[in-house]
């Protein structure tokens, strides 16, 4: 029967509180020291784990470090746990003495033995421990006390097994009788006897697959012998700890600091629990020194002073992290009082860029691989008989990973152990992604781990679940996060900035050109493994971006630097909505056909939107937004000269304009259609199909403006294959001012081409353009002054035509594109006027301006790459010219050019000729002549409506072939 206990008075409850007992507060200081005595003890054993060669004895240390963190963190009864502490640290000095020089051989015989026992009785200890702390946990209680019966057999598992450790068992090994002795007097076996106060710690051996790092270590290695501090920077599988290894082993580095070359590792400790003491620990038990008392900065500075010395400070972000703490901050004015000693040279491994102030660091983030060495690595590891056959997808593979050192070596180990075909492992990353880079446990063998590591800190952590959302949408978007944007993507986190730059300082993100970006293993960790952005996020990210489209698409200019930074990111949102929402809002379908307008405008290029759109649902209430979508993709294919690809979007897109009953849609794209086949010189396919409209049911729909168009093309194609008389072309006029001038300029010209009257032409043009020199239609005027341009290259007035030209260049609102071709049309003008070299650098320096046409390689490489054979040709330069010719051919058969290609197979025939090469000449202008056929253009005309690409009159092969005269006939060669 429970019986209440009366309620205390107040006044006596606050006094208890006020002054503990005389025994209460022995048993906190018991229980401290123990606490304290269990972190060094744990420290030391992880420390010890990563320098011992056998597995065996890792694992053992590892399983006796997890007892002692149970009883640190879990139990309250700690002070029983003294005794237990001892002995593991007496195991841990016997198995670091027993087994530093030993090999997997060395375990058969009696040491094997003694190890197999003592594996058998620390795992046997540790699964009770953690069944007590499971038990209790699943109770929601948090603590357990350990019957001391229990620790008492655990006591006595571990004097049988200690005892094992003979000297028959260790003799062998070369071990120091005297330390020997010194273990077993801690258990009381034998007396006292004088322990030493150091011995000598080797560093970790230089790591064996070093690939893509000579460079750098011999870098970093430079610096530390002109006495230089080093903090290397990087997340976690980068290879901090490799390379600092590494250059402990440089030959500099061993002549300067002999055998004064220490490796502290601060691997394994929580950084939330860590102590000053904890700290100094370790770092005189990896210098080989045990400290005594009070001061432990003394000491170990008393050491280090004696001479020279290179000390690493590996995981440093473990105390950095710690050392956050206001309790804690003793760690970095350490630090700085050892930097501070002459000689002595610290280089510090960190994720975090919190490093120890007052020390002058020379901070270096560590790089991802270069593609060879990545590839090095990787095939070092995996030997699989057809892996080279697959080489170049294996390649692109260790290019998705960002060239990560970790997630390449685990990826590779993952592939060789399991024996995966390359077939198999390109279906398996293609599959699981993040999770095939989980091959183990430890941060070495997993992404998992290395991950939970990092974002364990206590610096991510207090960022709580917001900081996690960042992640999430730096993860999200391909480019990353405009930094300059942040605050206007993400307005309900106001601190987004300051989150920003915590995940930056523990590298994981990183900037990169305004951007905030994380590596690839990251992405796919956070995408696999994290939560996905959530949908208030998305929200704010999308309706920013939008509004971006459709205000640059209204002409505000502003907006067009965003469609330029983030345009991947743009088309990621825009396809994320169109996939992923079902019955996505019209918006998504209006800001997709937007942003490729402004694309085609202001950044050509392509597009990953291609699949999304086409896989786009048809039915009555998407027809007309997925023409729209389809019929600007072809725009901005047509921008980019990928023909093919623009001519199969509008035929997608005509085709749903009129399932949807809009015709002006489906004439829009089809006249559009029509005069790329006419670009290409396909005029009599460009002519049917303009005459084909006109005769269908389709046309008389179609508005006047569009009807104009349809009639300017149709035209066009007519005056190129000379079928209709040129006072029959271009005499429509039309109530849209542009079209009706462009008919005006058109016809004008057309009886230029076809023979008619210079003057009466030349003096057509000038009074168009005194008519219209302040309409501002800079496009049209571009067009007269081109047309006059041409009038006076072929009456010979040359340097008119170059003042006309030149105009068109400097004209206020010219286009990029009249800038162009003006600048590749003056230097075949000036060639003509003998000057090569100027009409060279004129070829040469035609684009450079214009960054509008970085991606319009192919058209603008047909045009240069044939005006420079002109320029050779003419100069009599016939290798050069020949090169020249036959490349343009390359390209044009390429973009299926018919015109520049008939052109540049003449310039052949005319090398062939002036070389008394009648066959070849003959076979060249013969193929010249089918292909105007195919054109549709009479062979006699075929530069007639382009007179600034024609050959000057000296060359006279093709003539000569057209009139049938004897030397095509009569090879002398």
């Amino acid at each position: 029967m429970f019986k209440l206990s009366k309620k205390p008075k107040a006044g006596r409850s606050s006094q208890l509180k006020a002054k503990p007992s005389s025994e209460t507060k022995q048993s906190q200081d018991d229980t401290s020291d123990v606490t304290q005595l269990l972190g060094v003890t744990i420290a030391a054993i992880n420390t010890t784990k990563d320098l011992v060669p056998i597995a065996l004895v890792q694992g053992i240390l590892g399983t006796i470090a997890n007892i002692l963190t149970i009883a640190q963190s879990a139990v309250k009864n700690k002070s029983d746990f003294q005794a237990i502490a001892v002995k593991c640290e007496t195991i841990r000095d016997i198995l670091h003495r027993a087994t530093k020089d030993a090999t997997e051989d060395d375990l058969r015989g009696s040491l094997g033995h003694a190890l197999s026992q003592l594996n058998k009785s620390v795992n046997s200890m540790n699964s009770e421990a953690a069944s007590k702390i499971e038990q209790k946990f699943w109770q929601k209680i948090f603590s357990v006390t350990i019957d001391r019966d229990q620790i008492t057999q655990w006591e006595k598992d571990l004097d049988r097994v200690i005892a094992l450790f003979n000297f028959e068992a260790i003799a062998g090994m070369g071990i120091d009788m005297k330390y020997v002795k010194k273990t077993l007097e801690l258990m009381g076996n034998i007396p006292s006897m004088n322990a030493p106060k150091n011995y000598q710690i080797e560093p970790p051996s230089r790591p064996a697959m070093l690939y893509g790092r000579d460079d750098l270590v011999a870098e970093l290695t430079n610096l530390v012998i002109n006495d230089e501090h080093l903090a290397l920077i990087g997340p976690g599988g980068m290879g901090k700890s490799s390379v600092a290894k590494a250059i402990l082993h440089e030959p500099l580095i061993i002549e300067k600091f002999a055998d004064r070359r220490f490796f502290v590792t601060y691997d394994g400790l929580d950084p939330s629990t860590i102590t000053f003491e904890t700290f100094m620990t370790r770092f005189a038990r990896c210098l080989g020194i045990e400290i005594a008392g009070t001061e432990p900065v003394r000491q170990i500075s008393t050491f280090l002073r004696s001479a020279s010395a290179l000390v690493v400070l590996d995981n440093a972000e473990t105390f950095e992290e710690a050392s956050a703490l206001s309790v804690l901050g003793d760690i970095p004015q350490a630090i700085a009082e050892l930097a501070n000693i002459p000689g002595v040279i610290l280089v510090l491994t960190s994720r975090s860029r919190r490093n120890a102030p007052n020390v002058q660091w020379i901070t270096k983030d560590i790089p991802p691989l270069d593609s060879s060495s990545a590839q090095a690595v990787f095939f070092q590891i995996y030997q699989h008989a057809s892996c080279r056959k697959a080489e170049e997808d294996i390649k692109g593979l260790l290019k998705e990973l960002d060239f990560h050192p970790l997630s390449i070596n685990i990826l590779a180990n993952a592939a060789q152990q399991n024996g995966w075909s390359p077939t198999t492992l390109l279906k398996r990353w293609s599959n699981l992604r993040s999770k095939v880079l989980d091959g183990g446990k430890g941060k070495l063998q997993s992404l998992s781990d290395t991950m939970q590591l990092s974002l364990s800190s206590p610096s991510v952590q207090n960022l709580g679940e917001d900081g996690l959302r960042v992640l999430a949408v730096i993860a999200f978007l391909p480019q990353g996060l405009n930094e300059n944007l942040a605050s206007d993507l993400l307005s309900s986190l106001p601190q987004i900035d300051a989150m920003c730059d915590v995940l930056c300082m523990q590298s994981l993100i990183y900037r990169q050109d305004n951007f905030l970006k994380v590596l690839a293993p990251i992405r796919h960790y956070v995408r696999d493994s994290l939560q996905a952005p959530d949908s208030a996020c998305l929200q704010e990210i999308r309706d920013f971006y939008y509004h971006t489209v459709t205000s640059c698409l209204e002409g505000r200019n502003q907006y067009a630097d965003i469609i330029i930074s983030d345009y991947l990111n743009i088309e990621h949102i825009v396809a994320f909505n169109l996939a992923n929402i079902p019955d996505s809002p019209e918006e998504t379908y209006h800001t997709c056909w937007q942003f490729l307008k402004c694309l085609q405008w202001h950044f050509p290029r392509p597009t990953t939107l291609t699949p999304v759109i086409s896989n786009i649902v048809e039915n009555p209430s998407t027809w007309t937004l997925k023409a729209r979508c389809l019929s600007n993709l072809a725009q901005l294919y047509q921008t980019l000269s990928q023909h093919a690809e623009a001519i199969q979007a509008f035929l997608a897109a005509e085709a749903l304009y009129l399932t949807a009953g809009d015709p002006e849609g489906m004439g829009n794209c089809l006249i559009t259609r029509a005069d790329l086949l006419r670009c290409q010189g396909r005029f009599i396919q460009s002519r049917n199909l303009l005459e084909d409209l006109q005769h269908s049911d389709s046309w008389e729909s179609l508005s006047e403006i569009m009807k104009a168009r349809a009639w300017y093309f149709l035209d066009t194609a007519r005056m190129y294959t000379f079928t209709v008389p040129a006072d029959a072309l271009f005499v429509k006029s039309s109530d849209d001012r542009f079209w009706d001038l462009q008919f005006k300029i058109l016809h004008g010209l057309a009886k230029f081409y076809h023979g008619g009257d210079a003057a009466q032409v030349h003096a057509h043009l000038e009074d168009l353009f005194m008519q219209h020199a302040g309409t501002g239609d800079a496009r049209s005027l571009e067009d007269i002054l081109e047309g006059l341009a041409e009038v006076a290259s072929r009456e010979g007035r040359l340097s008119e035509a170059m003042d006309i030209l030149q105009k068109i260049v400097e004209m206020d609102g010219q286009s990029a594109e009249g800038a162009l071709w003006s600048t590749v049309r003056k230097a075949h003008v000036v060639s003509k006027q003998g000057d090569y070299n100027l009409a060279r650098e004129l070829i040469r320096t035609a684009s450079e301006p214009f960054q509008f046409f970085a991606l319009r390689s192919a058209r603008t490489f047909i045009h240069k790459s044939y005006g420079s054979a002109c320029i050779e040709l003419t100069a009599g330069e016939w290798d050069r010219a020949e090169s020249y010719f036959t490349a343009t051919i390359e390209a044009c058969d390429m973009q299926s050019n018919l015109m520049f290609k008939a052109f540049s197979i003449r310039g052949l025939g005319e090398i062939a000729f002036v070389h008394s090469n009648f066959a070849l000449a003959t076979q060249r202008f013969k193929e010249t002549q089918l292909l105007c056929a195919e054109m549709g253009v009479p062979p006699q005309y075929l530069y007639s409506c382009a007179p600034f690409y024609t050959l000057q009159d000296k060359f006279k092969g093709w003539s000569v072939f057209l009139a049938g005269l004897l030397p095509f006939t009569n090879d002398t060669k």
